[in-house]
């Protein structure tokens, strides 16, 4: 009996290791155990032009939510602004980035009109008030971010009533001075994702497809060419957004629409024109028309020489009244009168202006400001049909955020085709001049709104940022398909991209907004909880061993003293 009591006495203990063991778990988990919401978050891009880097250059976040509702001269290294976009202040913005200055994270909020995924919500709600304000003010938020090198996570997300609930609390304890830290409490805003790596040897594909004019018996001479062609692909400050429905969409769906009215001419022989057409759709636009570059490059000297004139279509689905024709070489030229010319006649019969824009290219300069400058520098005569009067600078204007599906108009790019179609076709045919409609409305060979809206309404919901399309990527399948539908000759060309472009992964995650206790609240509740099993353990104790026990348990120990022999 008098040796049970010292393995009570460690049973006991031991029991009460584990109770203590087990209220600190509890304390650690009370920070993870309150999830607000989950919400879908868009990175800003992260690359390099020529080794200098840009964009947004760390993915992870892990620290408190904040607002612009701040207290001046709050560190705010550890702390996640949330900005919706109809409260930007770009000053701030600006000068927190340019200035350097410590931020853990930025989190822009956008309106469901530029959700590329919940377009119909957008038009149903009442999110387009002073929409074009909106535009403006995003379009120089985005020319900011994708032109500065950022130390730290920068995500968009779009707004829904969970969110705003976690914004207008947040607001609520900035604007009475307690902003969310580890002793105060709030929320937290967490990413967790692998850290960013570089995209190896990003790829670019060229599909280019032929519809061969009418070659008479004996005639050896090789037929001219008239080439169309339009970049598809996109930049803009978020890939996993950058859908570029008028820049460069609304020149991808002209071309297919182009090239579908023209294979039921060339169909039969009897309307096949005595010219060959190539219509090419490129990569790399965004990219000095890298891709562009490349397929040329890969004719030799005969098809390029045999190229009677190049249009390129780009961003025509947004105008009103005017386009734009923009050339290389001076307006005197006759081919380029000729071009100009035959546009004019049939935007005058349409109702519509063509003005004609030059430009001189500059060999040495590596920049190149329109696709068909590409043409020009291999003597190739082109020009660039577009709603834009002046070139945009490099990466913009290439699938920006505010380039989306409810901001491109239909008819515009129905207009367009006509425009191209019937110049074209004027052409090829010997009528220029004349007042005949070959692609007359309610014909058989009328544009069809239909097939305009369809690939429209799939290019908005495509982004299109080129090192972040495979080679089989299903968009890709998808064109090649079309082209094989209405022309002959399809070819696929694959290329790196140019090595001064160097890109990086992680462009989409899951942000997780975790409603956490303050340190006070935690320390109360270990309080608590310890005092409570004080108590407990020390009722088991005396109603199983007695009073005694339980006080010899905190008595000291007498000490051994070590008899010497």
């Amino acid at each position: 009996m008098a040796q049970a009591k010292p393995g009570g006495e460690r049973q006991v203990l031991e029991s009460m290791y584990s109770m203590i063991a087990l209220v600190f778990v509890l304390v650690a988990c009370v920070e993870l155990c309150d999830a607000a919401t989950v919400v879908d978050v868009y990175r800003l891009i992260q690359y390099d032009i020529s080794g200098a880097p840009f964009g947004s250059r760390l993915a992870n976040l892990n620290h408190h939510a904040g607002s612009l509702h701040f207290a001046p001269g709050a560190d705010l290294s550890r702390t996640v602004l949330i900005i919706p976009l109809r409260e930007l202040n770009i000053s701030f913005v600006k000068g927190y980035i340019t200035q350097n200055q410590p931020l853990g994270g930025l989190l822009f909020l956008l309106p469901q009109i530029f959700n590329i995924e919940n377009r119909e919500r957008a038009k149903s709600n009442h999110q387009t008030d002073g929409v074009e304000l909106l535009k403006n003010d995003l379009a120089e938020l985005e020319k900011l971010l994708i032109h500065s090198k950022i130390p730290y996570p920068v995500y968009f997300a779009f707004e829904d009533d969970d969110i705003e609930a976690v914004l207008a609390d947040v607001k609520r304890n900035d604007a009475t001075g307690q902003p969310a830290t580890a002793t105060t409490g709030g929320y937290k805003l967490v990413v967790s994702v692998p850290e960013p790596k570089k995209r190896a040897s990003p790829t670019i594909t060229n599909i280019q497809g032929w519809l061969s004019g009418l070659k008479t018996d004996g005639d050896a001479n090789q037929l001219p060419t008239i080439a169309i062609v339009a970049s598809y692909d996109t930049f803009g400050a978020a890939p996993a957004l950058s859908v570029g429905s008028d820049s460069n969409g609304s020149g991808v769906v002209a071309l297919l629409e182009i090239a579908r009215l023209f294979s039921v001419l060339y169909s039969n022989p009897k309307t096949r024109g005595r010219y060959n057409l190539l219509f090419g759709l490129t990569s790399g636009g965004p990219y000095n028309y890298n891709g562009t570059h490349k397929w040329l490059r890969s004719f030799d000297q005969r098809q390029r020489e045999s190229i009677d004139y190049a249009i390129c279509l780009n961003s025509i689905g947004s105008w009103d009244n005017d386009l734009w024709i923009h050339v290389s070489k001076p307006p005197e030229n006759a081919y380029i009168k000729q071009i100009f010319e035959g546009f004019s006649n049939v935007a005058e019969e349409l109702g519509v202006k063509v003005g004609l824009k030059h430009k001189k290219i500059n060999i040495s300069n590596p920049r190149v400001a329109w696709e068909h400058e590409q043409f020009s520098r291999l003597r190739v005569t082109a020009a660039t049909l577009s709603e834009l009067s002046v070139a945009p600078e490099l990466l913009e204007s290439t699938g920006s955020l505010v380039d989306g599906r409810p901001f491109v108009n239909e008819a515009a790019i129905i207009k367009s085709v006509k425009l191209v179609a019937e110049s074209l076709a004027r052409h090829i045919y010997g009528h220029e001049g004349k007042n005949i409609q070959i692609f007359a409305d309610n014909s058989s060979l009328a544009v069809n709104p239909s097939y305009i809206k369809s690939w429209l309404d799939l290019l908005s919901q495509t982004p299109r940022v080129a090192p972040f399309l495979s080679k089989n990527d299903p968009f890709i399948m998808a064109l090649k398909k079309e082209l094989e539908d209405h022309t002959d000759e399809v070819n696929v060309q694959h290329e790196v991209l140019d090595g001064m472009f160097t890109f990086y992964d992680s462009t989409r995650a899951s942000l997780n907004v975790y409603q956490v206790a303050s340190v006070t609240f935690d320390l109360l509740l270990l309080l608590v909880l310890g005092s409570y099993l004080i108590v407990l353990f020390s009722f088991l104790v005396i109603t199983t061993r007695g009073l005694d026990d339980l006080i010899s348990l905190f008595r000291r120990p007498p000490s051994r003293k070590v008899k010497t022999a």
